[in-house]
């Protein structure tokens, strides 16, 4: 289920660092929606453009900060 970006801090951290690292514009990140998932005991963000592509995953790690994974888990996407 996919939440409206604004609701959540680690999809905000998220959509920030993805916006830092592509240069996107603030235009194409209104059509962005983010979801928090938690699988097998990890917890990650996902980015989606307005359709059901994936732009982005981000790992919430034990401290708390963001990494962005190259691959992710089958569950996550």
């Amino acid at each position: 289920m996919i939440e409206p970006v604004h609701h959540d801090l680690f999809t905000r951290r998220a959509l920030g660092a993805y916006t830092q690292s592509c240069g996107a514009h603030a235009n194409a990140l209104l059509a962005m929606s983010g979801a928090d998932t938690d699988t097998m005991g990890r917890h990650y963000v996902v980015l989606r453009d307005g359709s059901i592509d994936i732009c982005a995953v981000y790992r919430v790690r034990n401290d708390g900060r963001l990494k962005r994974l190259k691959r992710w888990p089958a569950e996550v996407g």
